[in-house]
């Protein structure tokens, strides 16, 4: 959880960065915006890899490199959460090379491996932390994400299927609030029971000219957990004398989505909010499957 932390904030940056990456491409690399890509590049990343040394890893024992099995914990909502991280930055990366001017073929996959990179370096540093460990899971939940943002671009040379993040506050991080974390902004980050990843597939893109169906509505699938207070396993809370039990249980969805990303307005300042939030799922009616229960619930975030 303590490395998912730190990689979400990317994710939170990624959008904000991205809308100010032009649209325009160029018909040959350009070599001050390559330089200035590459350059930004390096540095935002010595600088997170340097301030989550000093600000984390330092404080816990070194040991060699070495990896651990976290494939069952959470209900596995932390490795959709490297998926997502890898998807989106590496879409900003893929868009900053193509600003920059590099083809098609260069942009996508040294722009569209730019969250996989990330990602990786601080799985390092997880490796030498005798705390945690390397974790095989998480490469290849940063794998699926790189792969589903690079697939997607050498098939079809658009997302038709984009991953986006929802959040609402739960009632269980009161009571673990030093694991689930205590307030809104500790929440968003520690909560997975709060925590809902979408996959957004938009049906125009497959459809085209052959139906009017509007290229801003998408179909939302959505994944998350209820109950799970722990890593793993079963939490048994004791107050007054009674015991209450929690197990973490899993939660399917499906409804519509809007996607802001295809919404066309003349609005310059409208163009850079929705290019800016398009990553997150806007509340809208869904149906929950959760323990064998299918039920409808008004504009789920």
């Amino acid at each position: 959880m303590r490395l998912w932390i730190a990689l979400f904030m990317v994710v939170l940056l990624s959008p904000l960065l991205r809308a100010q990456v032009p649209a325009d491409s160029l018909p040959r690399p350009n070599t001050a915006r390559l330089a200035t890509v590459i350059g930004t590049e390096a540095l935002i990343h010595t600088g997170l890899m340097i301030g989550l040394n000093e600000l984390w890893y330092k404080d816990f024992p070194r040991s060699p490199l070495h990896s651990f099995n976290d494939n069952r914990e959470w209900l596995q909502m932390d490795k959709v959460g490297h998926a997502m991280t890898a998807y989106s930055v590496g879409l900003l990366g893929m868009e900053s090379m193509r600003w920059a001017g590099l083809n098609e073929r260069s942009s996508r996959w040294w722009g569209g491996a730019t969250g996989w990179f990330f990602l990786s370096s601080v799985e390092v540093l997880d490796g030498y932390s005798e705390e945690w460990g390397f974790s095989w899971g998480d490469v290849a939940s940063n794998t699926i994400g790189a792969g589903l943002l690079i697939g997607q671009d050498a098939l079809w040379h658009e997302q038709r299927m984009t991953l986006k993040f929802s959040f609402r506050q739960s009632p269980y991080a009161k009571i673990r609030p030093n694991v689930l974390g205590e307030g809104w902004n500790e929440e968003v980050l520690k909560d997975y029971n709060g925590q809902t990843y979408w996959l957004s597939v938009n049906v125009h893109s497959f459809l085209k000219e052959s139906s009017s169906f509007p290229p801003w509505l998408s179909l939302g699938l959505g994944y998350g957990i209820d109950r799970n207070l722990v890593g793993e396993g079963v939490y048994v809370r004791v107050q007054n004398g009674l015991s209450a039990s929690f197990q973490g249980q899993r939660q399917f969805y499906i409804g519509p989505e809007i996607d802001l990303w295809r919404i066309k307005t003349k609005s310059k300042v409208l163009r850079t909010v929705f290019r800016s939030i398009g990553f997150i799922k806007l509340p809208l009616p869904a149906l929950i499957l959760q323990d064998g229960g299918l039920k409808m619930q008004g504009f789920r975030f």
